[in-house]
Order: structure tokens, then C-alpha cells, then sequence
């Protein structure tokens, strides 16, 4: 009985398909059809592909699920869920595997978020940067007493890693007061744009639309949701969160200790080891398996 999770941008690598392919031959079918979906070869830029492709964020995201979606319809036999998650982007992930979207209609929203943020991030010139070592508490209070462009939370990825967004300025002044402050690093991170801030309110009406459009079933499981970081199974509810998270901080520390609060004691992660070393840093006495 595990807790499924699904990691979101970032987690790509370059020849991330040839490795897909050399574990799972049969994932030929679903690479083809996530091409006839998409409208654009995603097989080959995933086998083929330099880093520079893969991190434009179009490319990006629908690499991402479907290396994850497929590393989960090959193995889920394997386990039994009785939550899932997923970071970001992952959450869409989640969303198949408790079968709420089907693997199509959640592959559709993918490319719609994804073109719809790489669209924000064209108009408003925004960044990202990790800031490690420093209470979460802390580093809010960097953020709030800004003065050079907005600058938000924006990953709470595990205690003492929290990810900060906002204007490139404003980030260049937090990073810079973060390393006085104590910080035992904080570096600005190579994404073209300011994530899970108010600057990727522009994105929100196309997948709002997309969204509402889309047919969400009840879940098989309850899903931890980023924005809340609580269990849920309502499908109206499911659909506010999934829209509200574009702007919103991915609570990821506040989801992983609200599973284990309920219990939860087993994990297993599809597509890479970055969730898994979150949960590690909440509890390393806890199973985490990969696939």
C-alpha cells in the first residue's frame, strides 16, 4: 500500500526516451500516440534531444508526463495505491493514475498549460531561484519586505529548500540578501519564467477553459493537492486547485507530513528520484521506490 508520486519540470534528461524505451519496448505505442496528439515529434525530442530543447517549458512538460505515465502503466501492477501527489506539473500525472483524466485528455491540458506559461513567461520577464538552509519562515520574510519587483514562495520542496519566484530583479536582491542572511546556498535556477506567481496570472484563463471542458471523474484515491496540500476527492474541487495552482505555491513539504500524519509509510516515485529525496529529508527512516 503506497502513496504514488509524480515529479514536475526539472526532472527531464537529456536521451530521457532512448532510456524509456531500452526498459519499456512497448512504450512505442504510447510515444506515437502522444505525437499524434501533441501535433509534433515529442519521441524524437526525447531520444534525440538537447538539454536546450528539452527545457522549453512546451517541450518540457509533455516530456515529463509522459516519461512518468508510462513508467506508471508499465509497473502499476507492482503496487497498490492508496493516495497519489504529484509536484506541479506532476499533479496532472496524478490525475490519470487516479483516474480522474484519462492519459489523452490529460495530455491535451498539458500542452494548453504548458503554451499558456510559456506565453506568460514571454510577456513578463520572470525567474526562479532555490534557496537551501534557511527556515521556510525566513525566507517569507525576504520576500515580503521586497521592494524591487514582486517576489513569492513558490516550491516548499522539503524543509530547508524552499524555491522563490518573481521578477528578475526582485530575485537577484532576495538570492543576494538570502547568502547574507546565513542561506548555505541560493542560486537563481535556469527556467524561463517566475512559476507559481502572480506572474503566470495571464496563463490562467486558457487552462481555466481547457479545464472546464475537460471530463474529471471521481478519483480511485484520494490526491494530495499542491495548493491546499490536503486530500481530495471532489472532482469540482480538484478542477479550482489544478487552476489555482498556476499562481499558487506548491506545497510540497506541507503535503509530504500531512501524508505521513495520516499514515501514510510507503512511496514510490515514477520518472526520477527528486520526490523521493524530498521525502527523504522528511523522514529517512521512510521506503521510497523508483521506477
Amino acid at each position: 500500500m503506497s502513496v504514488l508520486l509524480f515529479p514536475g519540470q526539472g526532472s527531464q534528461s537529456v536521451g530521457m526516451g532512448t532510456a524509456l524505451l531500452e526498459a519499456y519496448p512497448n512504450a512505442t505505442k504510447r510515444l506515437a500516440q502522444a505525437d499524434e496528439i501533441l501535433g509534433f515529434s515529442l519521441s524524437e525530442i526525447m531520444k534525440e534531444g538537447e538539454a536546450e530543447d528539452l527545457k522549453k517549458t512546451s517541450v518540457t512538460q509533455p516530456a515529463v508526463f509522459v516519461n512518468s505515465f508510462i513508467r506508471y502503466e508499465e509497473n502499476k501492477a507492482q503496487v497498490q495505491a492508496t493516495a497519489v501527489a504529484g509536484h506541479s506539473l506532476g499533479e496532472l500525472t496524478a490525475l490519470v493514475a487516479c483516474s480522474v483524466l484519462s492519459f489523452e485528455d490529460a495530455l491535451s491540458l498539458v500542452l494548453i498549460r504548458a503554451q499558456a506559461m510559456q506565453e506568460a513567461c514571454n510577456t513578463s520577464k520572470g525567474t526562479m531561484a532555490a534557496v537551501l538552509g534557511m527556515e521556510d519562515a525566513a525566507v517569507e520574510e525576504l520576500c515580503s519586505s521586497n521592494t524591487l519587483g514582486q517576489v513569492v514562495a513558490a516550491n516548499y520542496n522539503c524543509p530547508g529548500q524552499l524555491v522563490i519566484s518573481g521578477s528578475e530583479e526582485g530575485i537577484e536582491v532576495i538570492v543576494e540578501k538570502a547568502k547574507e542572511a546565513g542561506a548555505r546556498r541560493a542560486i537563481v535556477l535556469p527556467v524561463d519564467g517566475a512559476f507559481h506567481s502572480p506572474l503566470m496570472e495571464p496563463a490562467r484563463s486558457a487552462l481555466a477553459a481547457a479545464i472546464e471542458k475537460a471530463n474529471f471523474s471521481s478519483p480511485s484515491v484520494p490526491i494530495y493537492q499542491n495548493v491546499t496540500a490536503q486530500a481530495e476527492t471532489d472532482p469540482d474541487m480538484i478542477k479550482m486547485n489544478l487552476i489555482a495552482q498556476l499562481t499558487s505555491p506548491v506545497k510540497w513539504t506541507q503535503s509530504m507530513k500531512n501524508m505521513i500524519a495520516a499514515g501514510e509509510n510507503d512511496f514510490v516515485e515514477f520518472g526520477a528520484k527528486v520526490l523521493s529525496g524530498f521525502i527523504k529529508k522528511v523522514d529517512r527512516a521512510l521506503p521510497v521506490t523508483q521506477y
